[in-house]
């Protein structure tokens, strides 16, 4: 089968982190072909969607750009089989433009993750929705309401609403001196919303990346952030730690999981601190690789059988199963 991977560029890709290499790994090892889909790639004529793409073959061993490529063609949607979308945030009108096209893909193609689930899903406002696993959380572009948030905490977090990464995510304590600059960089000199959550203290020991594959547990780890950095993310510098599941992780999971089956989010990573649900990644979720190597194992594999097994039934129903 022919597997579409809608992604930012190549170059860009770290070998021994990126998710998006390995499900190629996984799919090429399944017998499939894998094409690199770049933002802007696809055409829609008349009913047809044409994706201008690059064969490519990863090479997970190499440090430096690990891919063979070669030279760009043009694939029908009669020609794809599976659309893997893995662009990273922010949410812009060319995302937004990609998702529109997605859609007008015959019904029996499969997207990870659905155009749809992928424009409701702000990752990080989303999970406010489930008041009870949610640290208490303010989301303003207001500056006297910031201020009030902050007094009422010895500690906050602040971040924006659509970065990635830990980019852009400040602790900040009560009298802190920066609080209001903070605020205003973030905001734009306020004109944008941005998000401050009670600080969790169990923060200090790591937050937990749990991955759901169609709505049920995968795998998890532990992010740990050095000594010089309060970010756990491993983009930031983190650590990658063994993780097992707790009841409160099973009880967001639960909660949660409908939603992710009916929004066709079919591979998920939420992010736990403690008691509470931080965020809910649904764009390019990470840390397949970390897990791999934390308990020898081959997530990946699993991960391209579930889409092959997506395949199966929306060509036996004839039906999209993600939409």
């Amino acid at each position: 089968m022919n597997y579409v991977f809608l992604m930012d560029p190549l170059d860009t890709v770290i070998a021994h982190k990126d998710t998006s290499l390995i499900f190629m790994v996984g799919a090429e090892r399944a017998g499939h072909r894998c094409f690199y889909l770049a933002p802007g790639g696809m055409s829609l004529d008349g009913p047809r969607v044409q994706f201008n793409v690059t064969p490519v073959k990863p090479r997970p061993d190499r440090a430096s750009f690990p891919f063979d490529v070669d030279e760009p063609v043009e694939l029908t949607d009669e020609q794809v089989d599976v659309v893997i979308v893995r662009t990273e945030p922010p949410f812009g009108d060319r995302y937004l433009m990609d998702t529109w096209l997605l859609e007008r893909l015959p019904d029996r193609i499969p997207m990870i993750n659905s155009p749809r689930g992928l424009r409701t899903v702000n990752e990080k406002l989303w999970s406010t929705q489930f008041v009870d696993l949610v640290p208490q959380t303010l989301v303003t572009s207001q500056l006297a309401l910031y201020k009030q948030f902050i007094a009422a905490h010895d500690r906050a977090i602040v971040k924006p609403t659509d970065a990635k990464g830990g980019e852009g995510v400040f602790i900040v304590r009560r009298g802190d001196s920066n609080a209001n600059v903070i605020f205003e960089t973030l905001s734009h000199n306020k004109t944008r919303e941005v998000i401050v959550q009670q600080y969790i203290p169990e923060a200090e020991r790591g937050d937990k990346r749990i991955l759901l594959l169609g709505g049920e547990y995968l795998a998890a780890c532990m992010r740990v952030h050095g000594s010089d950095d309060h970010r756990n993310n491993f983009f930031a510098g983190g650590k990658p730690a063994p993780a097992e599941l707790t009841p409160r992780d099973e009880q967001i999971i639960a909660a949660l999981a409908p939603h992710m089956v009916e929004l066709g989010l079919h591979f998920v990573g939420i992010d736990v601190i403690g008691d509470y649900l931080i965020e809910v990644n649904v764009t390019s979720p990470t840390c397949v690789q970390e897990c791999n190597r934390l308990y020898d194992r081959q997530y990946e594999d699993q991960v391209i059988a579930y889409i092959d097994q997506l395949t199966h039934t929306s060509a036996a129903a004839g039906q999209r199963v993600s939409t």
